[in-house]
């Protein structure tokens, strides 16, 4: 039963916050609200309704600050892993579309593997070696539609990308030892609020012209939809882990990019073409490779 439970999370997360793509693409494209303005209310929203959990809970949220290191560390993975992953994640959004920007934050085991491997000193294990080789020729078939002379999306996006999977890969690795002191779901809602106060700086949100487009109800509900969907994602992907391992985690996250494509098709007319679906197809199937194979590796390092 508890194993259904965590399946049932992880695919409801990944859902979640699949459908939080689509719901930025629309408001970037059919709105004159700027990224980092929608960025810093999303952000700040999500924070105090995860921490307001916690808090109903009656669990300490303020503990982290105390602490001089830890707050530190908090503060780095808050700008450069949340705040960072969200940006990018945005301005992907803003030069492609949703479901591009989604497959590549998909490239962050690779940015994982290559970091280990300069760590370590020691090249990738022939099984990671095929993961990334086809990993990349799926990210091929998909910006291209299989034609090496045409690519469908454009330079500045693929650079947005590549900085999209290096801040995921950093949001994963470094706030390890952070989580494990202080908690996971502290850590997230803190990290959001911060982030969130570094967009509204950036944004300057106090003169901002933006604010009379929350006068439009329809537009207040998606952000509010946006902020309790990404803050749902989060904790349902977190909690899930208790209950299932990390590889079929992984397998079941390709529920989100599935969600993404879904949405976008259908509400927001996207089209694919048939090498850039076999492509999204070769890059799940290799991903959750790559994650099956770091398993193993572990499993036989740590015997």
């Amino acid at each position: 039963m508890e194993r259904l439970k965590g399946i049932a999370m992880i695919i409801f997360g990944s859902m979640f916050w699949g459908a939080t793509g689509p719901m930025m693409e629309w408001m970037l494209d059919e709105t004159a609200m700027t990224a980092d303005f929608m960025l810093a209310i999303r952000l700040i929203i999500a924070g105090i309704f995860i921490l307001s959990i916690i808090a109903l809970q009656k669990k300490s949220i303020f503990s982290i600050w105390k602490s001089k290191y830890w707050s530190t560390q908090l503060i780095i993975f808050s700008i450069v892993g949340m705040a960072g992953l969200q940006y990018t994640f945005v301005k992907s959004i803003e030069v492609s579309n949703a479901i591009i920007a989604t497959l590549l934050q998909f490239l962050a085991p690779i940015f994982i593997i290559v970091y280990t491997s300069i760590i370590f000193k020691a090249l990738p294990a022939r099984s990671q070696v095929i993961g990334i080789a086809g990993t990349l020729f799926g990210l091929f078939l998909l910006l291209t539609n299989g034609s090496v002379s045409s690519l469908l999306v454009s330079g500045e996006a693929l650079i947005w990308g590549l900085f999209l999977g290096f801040t995921y890969a950093f949001y994963t690795l470094y706030p390890a030892r952070l989580m494990a002191e202080v908690g996971v779901i502290v850590i997230i809602g803190w990290g959001m609020i911060v982030s969130g106060l570094i967009f509204t700086v950036k944004a300057k949100l106090w003169k901002s012209d933006e604010w009379v487009l929350l006068l439009d109800p329809n537009l207040v509900l998606l952000i509010i939809a946006m902020s309790i969907f990404g803050s749902l994602a989060y904790i349902l992907f977190l909690t899930s882990l208790k209950y299932i391992t990390p590889v079929e985690t992984s397998i079941l996250s390709s529920f989100e990019p599935l969600t993404t494509m879904a949405i976008s098709v259908v509400w927001l007319g996207s089209i694919l073409y048939k090498w850039q679906y076999f492509g999204i197809l070769l890059m799940l199937l290799f991903i959750t490779y790559l994650s099956i194979a770091g398993t193993k590796k572990s499993n036989s390092t740590n015997v």
